[in-house]
């Protein structure tokens, strides 16, 4: 936790982008009764009733100093998938020397996934680029990309949307527009918060750490 709270603090380095990087499952729904369209001074309405045509995944990074955004959508969230991401981050950054990617303790979030998907040069050209920094367990709400998925669930995807084609669309155009405006994210958590908020934990790992002073 304190070594991403100490990342989310660095001044800004275009040779050395903070990434938040994560995936979000979706899934597809139908109406199976054609909605009243809207009126005047009456809304849209749709039936309770519902179909599902299956899931899908959300593949999404943000660079939260700058407002940069990358999303894919796919039909799973495998290691491919994964690399795919990591591929396309890499050449949005083509300057700088490390990429510093948040991201979640998840099988595939793994550099093995390079050498699965890409030749070895170019694996090993990745690998030398992209630097993890994983998130403790049960602690996604420290990666920015979640605040970046509320929005999304909030805004674009609220509604139901049937097919693939069309969320994908919808997604990438939500993306785009926000990542045009260049949206960033004040993270406001540091490591003394986090000591003082987390106090009893400190104190449960080493109760030198009783005294609140040496936490500071």
């Amino acid at each position: 936790m304190e070594e991403i709270l100490d990342l989310y603090r660095r001044p800004y380095d275009p040779l050395n982008p903070v990434i938040c990087f994560d995936e979000r499952p979706c899934f597809l729904i139908g109406d199976t009764i054609v909605p009243l369209p809207m009126k005047k001074a009456r809304g849209r309405r749709e039936n309770y009733a519902y179909e599902k045509f299956g899931s899908c995944a959300v593949l999404a990074a943000i660079e939260p100093l700058t407002g940069r955004r990358l999303a894919h959508v796919r039909k799973q969230r495998r290691k491919v998938e994964f690399a795919h991401v990591m591929d396309d981050l890499s050449k949005m950054y083509p300057d700088a020397d490390i990429l510093h990617v948040v991201l979640d303790n998840l099988n595939t979030h793994d550099a093995s996934a390079f050498y699965e998907v890409f030749s070895a040069e170019h694996a090993r050209y990745l690998a030398s680029r992209i630097q993890f920094h994983f998130t403790p367990k049960s602690a996604s709400w420290l990666n920015m990309i979640e605040i970046e998925f509320s929005v999304l669930s909030r805004l674009c995807l609220n509604r139901r949307i049937p097919t693939l084609e069309e969320l994908t669309a919808e997604v990438l155009a939500f993306v785009k527009d926000r990542d045009a405006k260049r949206i960033k994210i004040n993270w406001q958590f540091t490591v003394t918060a986090a000591r003082e908020k987390f106090h009893s934990h400190y104190v449960k790992v080493n109760s030198a750490n009783e005294n609140t002073s040496e936490l500071s």
